[in-house]
């Protein structure tokens, strides 16, 4: 975003136009007390432009690239090769029209991308209907606990210790505010999921029960006998997906019985940017559809019978009471869907299955030499592009000593569950297409180092 200053000129004409004698007194709200009356200290004044583009450059030079250096991290975000193409085409008039689209007129580019969106997402996951969109992965996982709550008129959820705990701490965090009971626990450094205790868990007052697939430790997990005890206690299955390019080659949780499928978008089209802007993923069966959150984009006819998008289902708190409303946190993250549709278009399913099949095949090689390492050893009996290695040294200093040695050698549970012991030796390694034999051979001489 270009920022482009203005002179005082610009600021007196503001000023004048809205009835403001200075540009204090737009802040005389804001009590006195409250009001920085110093420069913030540690911060330098103003500079010139040259001289600001030359200091943060000099910042940036300080982080290590994710594209320049041997990159194995995964947990939710991961790095795949997104085409040149894809920037190309969501950068085209046609689909930059509104970002919301209200008026369907003059938003079609927008709306078909949407429904585009909406036809792909809900076949990876094999459900009948998904939206235009969420926030993120975490978000989404929130709102389906919502909408699960919605439909069973329950309000307890069974949440799988395989869930990310980034997603489970905002659940946490949101579940404070209504009247949702969240039965968490945390993974085990084994090859067994913890898919027969979560079926033992099951009874009557349960609502939902939320599963991971593939799970925080890589493992994939049987979704049908957890669905099957679900339905059978009146409560739904919510799959997690932060891999979409895992449903290239392994069953898409809807095919296995699951009520809703939420995920996080990002492996397709969007690059990991620090963290941001991502783009939810947000499926379920037909007959919940109106209690999905967000909005829906739908086909029609206009009066001369031509085809047309417009917004069918859009039961937000901008548009009803908000009381009344699905959600109240389902911002759309259009532009990354568009680049996720512009991604899995050029794909196809052909190339989908391609680039799985390629993850899968890396993976394998990366963990069979990896798991030869002395004192090493691999958790996972099943997994698709991640997989954890349990460590005979705690891995978080593991991680930051290969950082020294010029490799992303992967995310350390201990990271993820701090002060946890029985998992501070854990590493899970994200493999993509992206990682090449030069990359595979850097970690596996920086891990033998470290772990001596």
């Amino acid at each position: 975003m270009r920022y482009l200053p203005l002179s005082d000129a610009d600021r007196s004409d503001m000023l004048r136009v809205i009835g403001a004698g200075s540009i204090d007194e737009l802040f005389r709200d804001v009590p006195e007390e409250l009001r920085l009356k110093d420069p913030i200290a540690g911060l330098p004044m103003h500079a010139s432009e040259m001289a600001v583009e030359r200091h943060m450059a000099a910042l940036s030079r300080k982080n290590m690239v994710a594209g320049d250096v041997p990159f194995f991290l995964g947990c939710g975000a991961y790095r795949h090769h997104v085409p040149a193409s894809v920037d190309h085409i969501i950068q085209r008039g046609e689909f930059l029209t509104s970002y919301t689209p209200y008026q369907p007129e003059i938003a079609q580019g927008t709306l078909q991308m949407m429904f585009e969106f909406q036809s792909q997402v809900a076949r990876l996951f094999g459900c009948e209907v998904a939206n235009a969109s969420m926030y993120d992965g975490s978000t989404a996982m929130w709102e389906a606990i919502l909408m699960a709550h919605r439909i069973t008129r329950r309000n307890k959820t069974l949440i799988s210790s395989g869930v990310h705990p980034h997603y489970v701490g905002v659940a946490t965090t949101m579940a404070k505010f209504s009247e949702d009971q969240l039965e968490t626990s945390l993974p085990e450094l084994d090859a067994e999921t913890d898919a027969e205790a979560l079926i033992d868990r099951i009874d009557d007052s349960t609502s939902a029960v939320v599963v991971q697939y593939p799970d925080i430790l890589g493992r994939i997990t049987d979704l049908t006998p957890i669905a099957e005890a679900a339905h059978a206690a009146g409560a739904l299955l919510i799959a997690v997906v932060t891999e979409p390019v895992a449903l290239g080659l392994i069953k898409s949780p809807g095919e296995m019985g699951a009520d809703i499928v939420v995920g996080e978008g990002q492996s397709i089209g969007v690059g990991l940017q620090f963290g941001g802007p991502y783009v939810g993923l947000f499926a379920c069966r037909e007959k919940h559809v109106r209690q999905m959150p967000g909005r829906l984009a739908g086909e029609t006819v206009d009066a001369e019978g031509k085809r047309g998008f417009v917004l069918t289902l859009s039961t937000r708190e901008q548009h009803i009471r908000r009381e009344k409303a699905t959600s109240n946190i389902c911002t759309s993250s259009v532009l990354c869907a568009l680049a996720f549709t512009a991604h899995l278009t050029l794909l196809g399913e052909k190339g989908l299955r391609q680039l799985a099949s390629l993850n899968h095949a890396r993976a394998c090689e990366a963990a069979e030499r990896l798991a030869a390492i002395p004192g090493a050893s691999l958790v996972n009996d099943s997994f698709f592009n991640e997989f954890t290695l349990r460590l005979p040294v705690e891995a978080r200093p593991a991680v930051h000593a290969m950082v020294e040695k010029g490799v992303l050698g992967g995310v350390s549970l201990g990271r993820l569950y701090p002060g946890v012991e029985a998992l501070k030796n854990g590493l899970v390694i994200a493999v993509t297409e992206t990682t090449t034999d030069e990359d595979v051979a850097a970690l596996e001489a920086a891990l033998k180092e470290v772990v001596q």
